[in-house]
């Protein structure tokens, strides 16, 4: 399988802003945006005007980087969108939340995407019941995603029991911190979803 194996800091630092991809790191004075806040490379610091299609680009590459997906399979979700009543962007959003890995990040159960995408490989998932290792399965609503019975035995899972309690889950889900069990309540509306993304230059993007 085909994955991004750079240092994770440049991709923040291209886009110019915190993509949160490595966890508390992001969070500390040790993030790269904080020590150096310009594009990485021998010209990073030359201010350049940007065009129209570099916006698009741009934005494109920033939505990929949060949710850590190769170009192909995001090409394959905004066809998936495109094809769906409603707004494109926000279908296309909504489809990206959905993803496995990003509903277990957003339930407290891994510190990034990119944590909880190892978590789901190695199995310690269930959805409705079911052992699922696919980062990229979709959710629906009503669907019910838990730590696996042996894997809350784990002290990666025994310390979030003691951690998560309190922690801001977004509305479109819920969250059981005692069982770590967790549930999408609904599918998640634009306004849900709280990443800088402007959706419409990546419609633009592709509908060239």
């Amino acid at each position: 399988m085909a994955r991004y194996i750079g240092a994770s800091c440049r991709l923040c630092r291209r886009e110019g802003e915190k993509l949160f991809l490595k966890g508390e790191r992001c969070y500390t004075d040790k993030c790269a945006i904080v020590r150096r806040a310009y594009a990485p490379g021998q010209h990073g610091q030359q201010r350049k005007k940007m065009s129209e299609y570099g916006l698009q680009l741009r934005e494109k590459q920033k939505a990929r980087r949060f949710y850590g997906i190769l170009e192909s399979q995001f090409k394959k979700y905004f066809e998936m969108a495109a094809s769906r009543k409603g707004i494109t962007g926000e279908n296309l959003l909504q489809i990206l939340e959905s993803r496995l890995d990003n509903v277990v990040y957003r339930l407290g159960l891994a510190t990034s995407r990119a944590e909880a995408r190892q978590l789901v490989r190695h199995g310690h998932f269930t959805v409705n019941g079911k052992k699922v290792n696919i980062p990229s399965y979709l959710l629906q609503a009503g669907d019910v995603v838990a730590v696996r019975d042996k894997s809350k035995n784990s002290p990666k899972f025994k310390s979030l029991q003691e951690t998560s309690r309190g922690r801001l889950i977004p509305k479109w889900l819920e969250f059981d911190a005692e069982n770590l069990v967790g549930k999408v309540v609904t599918l998640p509306a634009r306004e849900d979803i709280d990443l800088p993304i402007r959706e419409h230059l990546i419609v633009e993007f592709y509908s060239k």
